[in-house]
């Protein structure tokens, strides 16, 4: 209960404030219930979070990416300014996949399944993601002299 009244005065947005509400919804259902599913469906939730942040982002510009490489580079090209707008498409569609086989693993697999999809495949993906990102930026720069 002490948690529920610290979150309005917490220093965080209002996505983030609203992710915290519902990973303790989940939390009391899991205890209250006695149940694990609610536990089992946190990354669910963090990747429709993530999702709703980068796809409100792409609505109401600029989006999460161009946000992130403003501040190392505050005067970005409108080629950039594309470019961070599809990696921030992407990301919303890594969610979408990444949220939907969270689901799948915490309603219909065993324990065993949804603790390797949710503690190391999907980490790892990210990374993947995150890798193969850097080098086509690095390729995009090189080629728009950026």
């Amino acid at each position: 209960m002490a948690i529920l009244l610290r979150i309005p005065l917490l220093k965080v947005n209002k996505a983030g404030k609203w992710l915290m509400f519902g990973a303790l919804i989940l939390m009391a259902l899991a205890v209250f219930n006695n149940a694990l599913l609610p536990l089992k469906l946190y990354p669910v939730l963090v990747n429709a979070g993530m999702l709703a942040i980068f796809g409100y982002s792409l609505v109401y510009p600029p989006s999460i990416v161009e946000r992130i490489a403003r501040i190392k580079e505050p005067d970005l090209p409108v080629q950039a300014i594309m470019y961070t707008r599809k990696v921030t498409q992407v990301w919303c569609i890594f969610f979408v996949l990444n949220g939907s086989v969270a689901l799948v693993t915490s309603v219909w697999a065993s324990h065993a399944v949804w603790s390797l999809y949710n503690g190391v495949i999907a980490y790892v993906l990210m990374g993947v993601l995150f890798s193969v990102e850097y080098l086509f930026r690095l390729r995009f720069k090189r080629r728009h002299n950026v």
